[in-house]
């Protein structure tokens, strides 16, 4: 994993520089370039988050574009901060002045309930890498899509891991109050309940820093474990104040905290042991495929930083697009039926959509905070607590 301090600082580095150079002439009407967009937080609070997809992406149409191929793709990032306000704007230049032929993302779940209506009057398609609210494929879009798994499969195998590994009776789960971190603290206690997980539940504000409120009913309700919905600025926070006020229990979060910015903002020791679960892979060693080993490698050498959360969606959501050009379909109505017919393996996961933009893989992958990084402990049925 990167390290948010270094590795991070560069890369935010590097995307400023690309959304600054994004600015000039984007036309992709000339049948030689068509344009592709990313959209997402790229030098806000989360971007941690974000930028590890972005370089994923960068990365596979940089590769695509070097076999010097008929048409080539122009990549454009929009920098949305996480602001569904901002990405709407945002969305609607890159239709109208940009062109663009697909998009991928937003990166975020308020900003796509946001984005995706504008895509669909558009008719331009997207595939977000990160985004995994529930109710994003439940709204009948035709152009939208993503590469990782719903909120409903992470709180499934989240709660199984819960329950067979952690061997939690009881758990408190905590949320941002956004969309994002509210479905999944909702559908995780939801799952657990149903596998008999005494639970209760609370959230705080995620402008706040001070959370003794939630940390004193959850020393009251003594949990086996605490899983937190949000990102992770607040849970690296949250996560702090817990073991400052001896809570000795398991300390759990989705993955929109798998970053070591929340290691940072727990303090190292503060973090040790707590435990991510996310549809997304990061598998550097290539344990699951071997295309896994030599993204990882490419990605090292391109970026001098290890893949990341969402390097691996980032560079499939591009693949799943290049694979639309490659088959000569450069429209962005052409584009979207092709992506309703895609099957293919990824680097993470296979690539292929149902019909409401889902993907079909449905794997949970859990890491743990090993001194300043997160190793991945394995898929949720088989990952054992060390």
């Amino acid at each position: 994993m990167m390290r948010i301090t270094g590795a991070v600082a560069v890369s935010a580095a590097l995307a400023l520089s690309a959304v600054a150079c994004g600015d000039g002439d984007s036309d992709s009407g000339n049948g030689n370039e068509v344009t592709i967009g990313f959209m997402g937080d790229l030098t806000g609070e989360n971007s941690g988050l974000v930028i590890p997809p972005k370089q994923g992406a960068q990365l596979a149409i940089e590769q695509y574009n070097a076999t010097n191929p008929k048409v080539k793709i122009k990549f454009k990032t929009y920098d949305s901060q996480g602001k569904p306000e901002q990405a709407t704007t945002l969305a609607q230049g890159a239709i109208k002045n940009d062109k663009i032929a697909g998009l991928i993302g937003p990166a975020f779940s308020g900003e796509s309930q946001s984005v995706a209506p504008i895509l669909e009057e558009a008719k331009v398609p997207s595939v977000s890498p990160s985004a995994t609210n529930i109710t994003l494929g439940e709204k009948g879009w035709k152009y939208w899509h993503r590469v990782v798994a719903d909120d409903a499969v992470q709180s499934e195998g989240a709660a199984n891991f819960l329950v067979n590994s952690v061997k939690a009776k009881k758990l408190f789960t905590v949320s941002d109050n956004q969309d994002y971190g509210k479905g999944l603290a909702d559908a995780i206690g939801k799952a657990a309940g149903a596998k008999g997980v005494q639970t209760q539940t609370d959230a705080v504000d995620d402008k706040a820093t001070d959370y003794s409120s939630t940390v004193n009913k959850i020393n009251q309700f003594k949990p086996d474990a605490v899983y937190f919905g949000g990102y992770y600025a607040v849970a690296g926070r949250l996560f702090k104040q817990l073991r400052e006020a001896g809570y000795k229990g398991k300390m759990m979060s989705g993955d929109g905290s798998l970053a070591t910015g929340l290691i940072e903002g727990a303090g190292q020791e503060n973090a040790q042991g707590a435990l991510l679960s996310c549809g997304c892979l990061i598998d550097a060693e290539g344990k699951t495929n071997p295309k896994a080993k030599k993204f990882a490698d490419d990605y090292k050498a391109k970026f001098n930083s290890e893949v990341a959360i969402y390097s691996t969606e980032g560079f499939d959501a591009a693949t799943a697009f290049i694979e639309a050009v490659k088959a000569g379909k450069t429209s962005p109505e052409d584009i979207n039926s092709f992506l309703k017919t895609e099957d293919i393996q990824g680097v993470g996961k296979q690539i292929k959509f149902a019909e409401n933009g889902e993907l079909a893989a449905k794997d949970i992958f859990i890491y743990e905070v090993k001194d300043n990084k997160l190793p991945l402990l394995g898929n949720s049925n088989e990952a054992k607590v060390s």
